[in-house]
Formats: C-alpha cells, structure tokens, sequence
C-alpha cells in the first residue's frame, strides 16, 4: 500500500512514474493537493482549477517551457508536464526553483489523452463530497492502483488489472521489467489486438471465462517480438465476469504465490465493485448538487461549494437530444447518459470547474464564465459549438445556453432561459445547433405567447377569420398570400415567386385578400397585427392552412 497521499504529486509518479512520467526538475514530495488537471492551449482563454496538473501539449524548447512554468505558476498550478526528450533540459532548473512549478516529461509514445483520462482517474477518489476512509484488505478502497501495486509486492512481479474488454484500468509499478507488449499496452491503456486474436486462437479467454484458477500463457510469438510469460486469473462477483489480473513473469510462481494471487482476484472484485458503486454514488450525488443549484434556493450557495462554483459567474447550458422514431427507450436512454458524459469530458478539458448531469431528458451544464455577458455568451457557444461538431450530427444534439448568473440565486432564470433557448432549436425556427437565449429571444417568445393562445382555446380573428373561411370554402389561398407579401415587405416579385404563381395573378389575390379580410395593408399597425396572428396561429405555415375553429394544438411548433 502507497504511503503517500491519494492526491499527491508524489502518488501521481508512483503510479504513473518510468511508464508514462518522469520528474525532470522540482520536488515531488511537496505537501499540496492536486486540484485537478488543466490543459494548455496558447489560442484559448485558460481555466485551471487551484493545484492543477497542467499538460503543455505542443510545448516545446527551453524558452518556451521557462514562458509556460511562469505562466501556470501565475495560475496556481504544482506541475507541468511537456513531451519528452526536452532539449538543453538543465537550463530549466533555475526557472523550476524559480516557480516552485514542477517539470514533468511524457514518455515518447504516450498519448496525451490517456495521460488525462489516467490522471482524472487517480485524482476522482473525493472529488465530490466528502472522502471515505473505508478499507479492503489494507488497500483504500475502489484504489486499483494501490491494490495493483500491492498484488506485484506479493508475486515480485508487475501486473495489470484489466475489465472485460482487456482495458487497463489500473496497474503497478516495475512496468521496465516486463516486455515491450506490456508497456505499449499500459501507453494505449488497451492490449494490443495483434495479442488479443492471439489469445483467442489459443482460447485463452475461453479457459479465463470458465476456470477458477489461473490460467498460463506460454510466452506469445509473434515476429520478432520478445515477450515474457503471462498469469493471468479471472476476476467474478458470483457468476459475473468483471475482468482479469494479469502477471508478467520472468520467473515461475512458487505455489505459496499462485494461492496468495487466486485470493487477490476476490480482493480485486471487492474492488472494482467498489470503485463501479462509488463511480455510480458520485453521479448521483453530483446530480442532487447541480439539481439543487439550478433551483436556486437556500441550499443553492452550499451545492455550489461542493461543486467548486460559488465565487464565479456561471451559465447554463440545456443539451437535449433529437428523439428517433421507434428507437428502443433504453437505447434511447443509455444515448443520453453516454452523450451527456462526453459533454462532462469536453467541458471538464475547456473549463474543469463545469458540473455536467443528467436531469429527466436533458443534461445541464453549469459552466463557469468571465464577468463580461456578451463575452460569456460568445464564449459558451464556442465551446458548445466545438462539443456538437465532434461529436457529429448522428447524435442529433441541440444546447441551448442561458443568460449570465453573476449570483447564485439567478441560477434558476439562466437554466429557464437555457430551456427557451432548446425549445427554440427543437422547433424547428433555426437551422442552429447551439444557440444562446439573447440569440432567440423572439422565437422563445412567439412561442410561450403560442402557448398562451392554445391555452385560452384562441381562434383566428378578424381578418384573419374571414380569411381562413374564405379560403376554406373556394380553395382561395389568400392567408398564403398575405403571409408571402408580408414575409417580402411588400415585394410582389419576391412573395409571388415564393409561392411559384405570376406577378399579376399575386396582385389580384392581394386585391381579394383586402376586399374579403377588409384590411388596409397600408395601416402598419394593421400589417403587424396580421403578422403577429399570423404567427401565433400558425397559419400559412407548410403544414397548411386551417381553417377558423381548427384546434391549435395542432401547429404548435
């Protein structure tokens, strides 16, 4: 078991340390908790929560990484970490003195994505609320790390803890002493699929799936590649598969050893339960704590110190997803939770103070912004935008962004605001993806005073009335013709090639519409009531016109 703390830069190297990271300059063993991790990106607006982690991709030369220690240090980061090799590294040692910022390298061949993923993983033990102290077996738990490592004291040998798709989840220290295979598995956090069809062939997952005890894997050949041995043991919780603990061996195990790992495997499963029901409370909790920020009442200011929010203006934004026709409900509903899930990464990247749940159909984020409103606005729906164009259109997202909270108590006004704004989207009255309440302010409108008609059960009037009954009767379309010419400002070329009929022949139907509506198209207060009525009722819209009494739920967009 570590004997550093779990939040530790310390911990971080111990876990992490010779396989992805290395400490170049600095003191590792510095009392300070690691506050999260920040990405640095020179081209955007920079967010970092206190004690941060900060990966400098695309970092690179002395002057530069002396430039970004200063910078994080301004931003109260403990570590960076650059890519390396890094050249004329001992140049770097006075501005590491200087900043009191550790340097750290990433091994070549890491992917900067799993290093984020690996150290959100680490730093999530009590992000929300309060940290147990319960343990399993000696080891804190639902820490696979530690577990792993204490698994590799007890066979003097590395190992992997891996789920059911053979996913690293976590793994000991001592990697440098198994083969290349290993280390590119833990790079990638994935065993390599070269070596999966392998262990297919040979059915070693069939003999793991059935066997209660450990299974041998001779050592794999493939080309020229040199790879040690493997023991391997399934992990079960009853008759569920949950993964598997993998040892790479340059020797055999005495029979003391192969006893003492078949019982880590059923330390493992308490474990990985564990984390799995820990991972499930802590997206429950931090739902009940964004739920109770958005209402904005007496506990609001307290949900939002357990969030890390309550000092910052802060936005919402409301994603919800475009419903399929006959699609399954649960397929409907594992959809959102995993769309709703990327958007917490996304957000978490751009901006680690955002909260991201799932409330009903609709997942809201409350995402910490500048002072500036116009500003703010502009920059939620970039970061939005960004989101909705990685993920694609196959998802059929729409987020609407809610006006500025500078408090906690107008949390609940930008999340209403943030609802105006999707329903906007869902309606079909812009072609956007995103878009911000002040951006749709009159389409929210039209459509609450829409509302407010079919509630009262409010027929056409009117002109209007006489219009539509007209037209109900001879097939007249005047009520298209007056939308078109309104629509056109009057321009008859215009409105007439709207609705594909002739210039003269669309003059004499606005003729007709004046004569059989009685209105004066000249009057604007005339021509903006008709408009107006025009909207509200939904009539002239291309699902057709209907006629005076028609129900209007009907066109309720």
């Amino acid at each position: 078991m570590s004997t550093h703390p779990a939040r530790s830069l310390s911990r971080v190297l111990e876990d992490l340390g010779s396989t992805f990271l290395d400490l170049l300059h600095g003191d590792a063993g510095k009392a300070i908790e690691i506050g999260g991790v920040g990405i640095h990106d020179p081209h955007d607006e920079q967010h970092y929560p206190d004690g941060a982690i900060v990966l400098g991709v695309g970092a690179h030369g002395p002057d530069e990484i002396a430039g970004l220690l200063r910078h994080v240090r301004d931003q109260r980061a403990v570590a960076l970490v650059v890519r390396g090799p890094v050249e004329d590294a001992d140049d770097l040692a006075p501005v590491v003195a200087e900043t009191g910022v550790a340097l750290l390298t990433l091994t070549r061949g890491a992917s900067w994505a799993q290093l984020a993923a690996m150290l959100r993983t680490l730093l999530a033990e009590g992000d929300v609320g309060e940290a147990g102290e319960q343990t399993l077996g000696g080891v804190p738990s639902g820490d696979l790390f530690a577990l792993a490592n204490a698994i590799a004291t007890l066979l003097d040998a590395p190992v992997t803890i891996e789920d059911r798709r053979s996913r690293i989840l976590a793994f000991s220290g001592r990697q440098d002493e198994a083969d290349g295979p290993r280390v590119e598995s833990i790079l990638a956090r994935q065993v390599p699929e070269r070596y999966l069809r392998l262990h297919e062939e040979h059915g070693v997952f069939k003999e793991l799936y059935r066997s209660e005890g450990l299974v041998h894997v001779p050592a794999p050949t493939l080309g020229e590649e040199v790879a040690l041995p493997r023991v391997a043991v399934a992990v079960r919780a009853g008759d569920e598969f949950l993964g598997s603990v993998w040892a790479a061996l340059r020797t055999p195990l005495t029979p003391e050893r192969e006893t003492a790992f078949v019982e880590a495997a059923k330390l493992v499963a308490l474990h990985m339960l564990r984390f799995r029901a820990g991972s499930d409370a802590e997206n429950r909790l931090r739902a009940d704590l964004v739920t109770t920020a958005l209402e904005g009442g007496a506990g609001a200011i307290a949900a939002l110190g357990r969030l890390g929010l309550v000092d910052e203006p802060t936005l919402v934004m409301a994603m919800g997803l475009a419903p399929g026709q006959g699609e399954d409900p649960a397929h409907v509903t594992a959809e959102r939770q995993r769309v709703a899930g990327a958007l917490a990464v996304h957000l978490a990247a751009v901006q680690p103070r955002s909260a991201v749940a799932l409330l009903g159909d609709v997942a809201y984020a409350l995402f910490p912004v500048a002072a500036n409103s116009a500003y703010a606005r502009e920059r939620a729906v970039q970061v939005a935008s960004n989101f909705l164009q990685r993920t694609g259109e196959r998802t059929g997202a729409l987020i609407g962004i809610g006006s500025m909270a500078p408090e906690p108590s107008a949390l609940a006004r930008s999340r209403t605001n943030a609802d105006r704004a999707l329903r906007v989207l869902f309606s079909g009255r812009s072609s956007r993806r995103v878009a911000a309440i002040a951006d749709v302010y009159v389409d929210a409108l039209m459509l609450e005073m829409r509302d407010l008609a079919i509630a009262n059960r409010d027929e056409p009037s009117g002109p209007l009335a006489r219009l539509a009954a007209y037209d109900a009767k001879h097939n007249a379309h005047l009520v298209e013709t007056l939308r078109a010419w309104l629509d056109a400002f009057g321009d008859v070329i215009a409105a007439s090639a709207s609705v594909f009929v002739h210039p003269n022949t669309f003059r004499y139907r606005i003729r007709r519409v004046t004569e059989v509506g009685r209105i004066d198209l000249q009057d604007p207060s005339a021509r903006f009531a008709a408009m107006l009525e025009l909207r509200l009722m939904g009539m002239g819209d291309s699902d057709g016109v209907r006629p005076a009494g028609a129900d209007l739920t009907a066109s309720v967009g």
